[in-house]
């Protein structure tokens, strides 16, 4: 007979079974925690884009389960969010009475196949940074504004997209380019305008388009060669003739237009149009939205879905957890025979539950820490796809203040760099009227430079830097600039009106009385003294002709293309083509010396404001090759001629003779020789010049012809107000 502990289990002691036991619970422990990490987490970049489209909306209620900070959106319930493995793929927030803007993380959700927010009160742009792989995009019936944003063109899985019954406006830019696997689009019910973009060419996959209740213009021999099925164009502006391809289209609606039916080719069928109908609503299922695509079936997990390594851990969990289990009913099963009735098994029941909980949760912390990935912005994943060079990464270099626009913004702005927007031709490049978002018109320069060494760049910021810090009344300011995909680019005011040599010589313009001409060669040079004298260092012109004198609403002069003339030898080949013509026509501003290296360009800048003084006076050209041979250089017909009052007099302007004081006229004319030295070093700095003309308008304010001088002002303001934003207005011939 069996009568104690030690002839049953002969090796063991109570202390040793307690200390076993503890051993056996702890590796529980550890792979419950190991367990507990094999399960994957929310991608923290998807967490972090909802947060911020939390917010942007408001932290509406009607988002069950949604967080400002933290949470697992594919472990718990977030409404309208279903995931594949750790990866928000489907953000489906359709008829939710949701309101703010889509915010600017979306960018983040690179798994995203699905957004659809329609039917909600969602207002403000269309954000640049959209999902990159989204198949279908649904942001109908909402308030969203503006236009469609240029980097939509970059969604290159995008198939289904629908912006219809909002109220986006203006003309839509060359958006669609890059869209090949686009198979339906709904822009109806907006106020588009303006003509189709060529980019929808493009669309070479596209089966149904629907533009109808827009303000659409022009032709729509752009869908001619479309692999159309459905086809509404109704109630726009369209005009110009019907396409005979038109003809298969299966559901097609065309009516409300301005077509010419005379010129429209014959079908070989009447055509029957429906006349209400419209197709508005998205794909309904999966695989219309997922496309070719494939990936995990998405779902909502209450549970996430375990790799090989967690089902491993599990089974050996499980394994060690019977053992113990058995281990310990053996020590109970003792235990009872023995009298002892406090088992182990219950107290470090309680220690372990509180132990694996206290671990569970720090384990928790640890894996929904941002530190375990690195958290990149949306503005650097975003510039990471363009080229830039290494010499613009340097930190400091960019210009400060000035404003760094991005080229989609810029793209946007100006119609995808439409030729319709050019306002001038120019020896660096063509500059664009640009609307921008906010509602600002700006003028965007683009120069043509070519491929530029490190040096070279750096010489170039140098330049944007010096050009933004002048601020003058009487030059134009550059706002920003712009160095993506190797571009240069810069951005300035806008100035509505015209250029001085438009207004001399033009012939649409009564001619510039007198007193004004005098104020606009006052202006220039208070800003030539202003960058000759008050910036340091010292910044020449070199580009100085009434060309780069604009004149706004109150005839007010600006000098435009400041300091930029150094960049001239940086320019491409098709740029130094445009220069060297245009050259032709400048040449007669140009200092004897130009071209001499060691001479200080200051003095060159002196020398065509005389020319240009001399053209206010005149009324010529500089150079002018219709003239008489001897009369092509307005300089050397005139130098000889300036101080005798006899010729002054025959060389004034038909438009203003008789309205100059001959003492006057002495005073102008002995500056116009003193900047016309052709040694430069006789030629005065900018600083006396002004002197001279300031102290010449005081006597002009004292003359007894100060109100017939007003008259003539406004006469010309009023003539001039009849072709202001005429289609024969310029920003720059040069800008």
């Amino acid at each position: 007979m069996f009568t104690g502990k030690s002839e049953i289990y002969p090796h063991f002691s109570d202390e040793m079974v307690r200390k076993n036991c503890c051993l056996c619970l702890g590796l529980v422990v550890i792979l419950t925690i190991l367990n507990v990490q094999a399960f994957a987490v929310t991608d923290p970049l998807d967490v972090r884009a909802l947060h911020d489209l939390y917010g942007s909306l408001n932290y509406p209620s009607q988002l069950k389960g949604w967080r400002s900070d933290g949470g697992d959106p594919c472990v718990e319930p977030w409404t309208g969010v279903a995931c594949s493995g750790s990866s928000v793929q489907y953000l489906k927030l359709d008829g939710l009475n949701l309101s703010g803007v889509l915010g600017a993380e979306l960018y983040n959700l690179r798994s995203l196949r699905l957004l659809d927010v329609s039917s909600n009160g969602i207002w403000g742009e269309i954000p640049q940074n959209l999902p990159p792989n989204v198949t279908l995009l649904n942001l109908a019936c909402n308030h969203l504004v503006e236009s469609i944003p240029h980097s939509l063109g970059s969604l290159k899985n995008l198939r289904h997209l629908n912006l219809s019954h909002n109220t986006l406006s203006g003309p839509i830019g060359n958006v669609f380019t890059g869209l090949q696997n686009l198979k339906t689009m709904d822009l109806s019910y907006n106020n588009f305008t303006g003509d189709l973009p060529s980019s929808f060419e493009s669309l070479i996959n596209l089966a149904g388009l629907f533009l109808q209740n827009n303000q659409f213009t022009g032709a729509v021999t752009l869908l001619a060669d479309l692999p159309l099925t459905d086809l509404n164009i109704q109630d726009n502006q369209f005009s110009g003739v019907i396409p005979k391809s038109f003809q298969n289209i299966q559901n097609l609606w065309f009516g409300s237009n301005h077509f010419h039916a005379a010129g429209s080719p014959m079908w070989d069928f009447p055509p029957s149009l429906p006349i209400k109908r419209n197709i508005s609503s998205p794909p309904t299922s999966q695989s219309t939205a997922i496309g070719n695509y494939p990936s995990p079936k998405a779902r909502r997990p209450r549970k996430k879905k375990m790799g090989p390594g967690g089902i491993a851990c599990i089974v050996g969990g499980v394994t060690l957890a019977v053992s113990c289990a058995a281990f310990l009913i053996a020590i109970r099963i003792h235990r009872t025979r023995a009298m002892k009735p406090k088992g182990f098994g219950s107290s470090s029941s309680s220690s372990s539950g509180s132990s694996i909980e206290s671990q569970s949760e720090g384990t928790g912390r640890g894996e929904g820490s941002p530190g375990v990935l690195p958290i990149i912005s949306p503005d650097v994943s975003a510039s990471a796809t363009f080229y830039t060079r290494k010499s613009f990464s340097r930190e400091g270099k960019f210009p400060p203040c000035a404003k760094l626009f991005t080229l989609e913004q810029l793209q946007y702005a100006t119609n995808g760099f439409s030729e319709e927007r050019i306002i001038g031709e120019g020896s660096l490049g063509s500059v664009y009227k640009a609307y921008f978002p906010d509602g600002r018109i700006l003028a965007v320069k683009v120069m043509k430079m070519a491929s530029l060494s490190f040096k070279e760049e750096e010489q170039v910021l140098d330049v944007i830097f010096m050009a933004y810090k002048l601020r003058h009344p009487n030059i134009v300011q550059l706002v920003g600039y712009s160095i993506e995909h190797g571009q240069h680019i810069l951005v300035y005011e806008y100035i509505r009106s015209l250029s001085l040599e438009d207004a001399l010589h033009s012939g649409i313009y009564r001619p510039l009385p007198w007193s004004l001409r005098f104020q606009i060669a006052l202006g220039v040079a208070q800003a030539l003294e202003y960058m000759h004298s008050k910036v340091s260092p010292p910044i020449a012109h070199n580009n100085i002709k009434a060309g780069n004198i604009l004149l706004d609403g109150e005839l007010r002069p600006l000098v435009c293309d400041s300091g930029l003339a150094v960049l001239r030898p940086l320019t491409s080949n098709s740029a130094k083509l445009k220069a060297s013509e245009m050259a032709i026509g400048d040449s007669g501003y140009i200092a004897p010396e130009d071209g001499q290296p060691g001479i200080e360009k200051t003095k060159s800048d002196v020398y065509a404001f005389g020319v240009l003084l001399l053209e206010l006076l005149t009324g010529t050209r500089p150079f002018d090759i219709s003239t008489p041979r001897e009369e092509n250089s307005l300089v050397k017909w005139a130098s000889s001629r300036l101080h005798d009052l006899e010729y002054l007099e025959q060389m004034v302007d038909l438009g203003i003779k008789g309205t100059i004081n001959l003492r006057v006229l002495s005073r102008i004319a002995d500056i116009i020789s003193r900047c016309l030295q052709p040694d430069y070093g006789f030629r005065p700095p900018m600083s006396d010049v002004v002197e001279s003309l300031v102290c010449l308008q005081q006597k002009l304010n004292k003359a007894e012809d100060g109100n017939e001088r007003e008259l003539q002002d406004k006469s010309f303001r009023s003539t001039y107000t009849r072709f202001f934003g005429s289609p024969t207005s310029h920003f720059s011939t040069e800008l």
